[in-house]
């Protein structure tokens, strides 16, 4: 599929007969046909970049699966959510006449977020609109950003590199971290519960010691990395949030979290001065309530997927050991 679409569209396409000096931008379309969490938590800098180059937009996000509206919920300018349905063979006419509600809408802008996502370029270019973003860069970006590869970034910075090449002003400041936009009695919950678990008021750590296939840690490291964890914060506490399977890589030694709630799961981590865990949905999540992170790599582009927020960290394990990732969370912990 990526061979047979990788040509449609061009991001640098302006149409020849709209006068780009009058340009009025009140309804956009981002793309990004996916149903996993970290993948939609990796949009929000875009969607926070959109709304602040025109804050009176109402942006619609065609997406995959029922993830979408407990993430975005709290952003006011998201005026739609488009889901495929997650199981398009068993739900084909569904699926069908959701392509087909795509096709009927008129925007002013659509984003495409990932430039090799077949879907994402095919949505791009049926949606009806005169301006479309199909999401590369130029080959020499990279030599003036070198975080332009990071799966969060890449999307903000082609949004800038278009509306610079149509002749719109753009925002030149640092690109937004992951946001969950928790609200307040949300966070407060978060304390509560913690302190349900934990019981005093010592600071946190928050492990997560589960991923998908092979960037799930063994066993045997994830012990090793909670005993040493153990030796040397002694004043910490040490809790485990555990993933939908209910598993546990150190055998459910440390306190343990399990919740089907994202929004609930995430207002812990908030509470929490550290999150560990490997690449995976969870990590971002930690990332996007604002928690320092510790992320773990072993098979994926590091560069293109590590925790975006302040203070966080990414190792590759394949080239760091158990002592290396401890002073990078006393890193962290420094800097708080």
């Amino acid at each position: 599929m990526q061979s047979l679409t990788k040509n449609v569209g061009n991001s640098i396409a302006i149409p020849c007969d709209i006068d780009t000096t009058d340009i009025r931008i009140k309804r956009v379309l981002i793309n990004r046909p996916n149903g996993r969490l970290g993948n939609l938590l990796l949009i929000t800098p875009l969607i926070q970049e959109v709304t602040e180059v025109f804050p009176d937009c109402k942006i619609d996000v065609f997406v995959k699966g029922n993830l979408a509206p407990i993430l975005f919920k709290n952003y006011s300018n998201v005026n739609q959510i488009i889901p495929l349905p997650g199981k398009p063979f068993k739900q084909l006419i569904k699926y069908i006449s959701t392509w087909v509600k795509l096709k009927k809408n008129k925007y002013d802008l659509v984003i495409n977020v990932i430039p090799t996502s077949s879907s994402g370029r095919l949505s791009t270019k049926i949606a009806r609109s005169p301006y479309k973003i199909f999401g590369e860069l130029p080959e020499t970006f990279q030599d003036n950003y070198c975080d332009c590869e990071h799966i969060a970034k890449h999307p903000v910075y082609s949004f800038r590199e278009y509306l610079d090449t149509i002749g719109l002003s753009y925002n030149k400041n640092s690109i937004k971290p992951l946001d969950l936009k928790l609200q307040e009695n949300e966070i407060e919950e978060g304390k509560q519960l913690l302190k349900s678990l934990v019981k005093n008021d010592k600071k946190t750590i928050c492990l997560f010691t589960y991923a998908t296939g092979e960037k799930c840690h063994s066993k045997t490291w994830w012990r090793e990395m909670y005993v040493t964890l153990q030796t040397h914060f002694p004043d910490f506490n040490i809790i485990e949030v555990l993933p939908k399977e209910n598993v546990s890589q150190i055998d459910f030694k440390a306190t343990t979290f399990y919740s089907c709630d994202l929004r609930e799961i995430g207002a812990l981590i908030n509470s929490t001065t550290v999150f560990i865990g490997a690449d995976s949905g969870m990590m971002h999540l930690a990332s996007a309530v604002h928690t320092p992170t510790l992320g773990l790599f072993s098979v994926t582009n590091q560069k293109m997927y590590e925790p975006y927020n302040k203070k966080s960290i990414a190792k590759n394990t394949n080239t760091c050991n158990i002592e290396d990732c401890i002073k990078a969370v006393k890193a962290i912990l420094d800097t708080n």
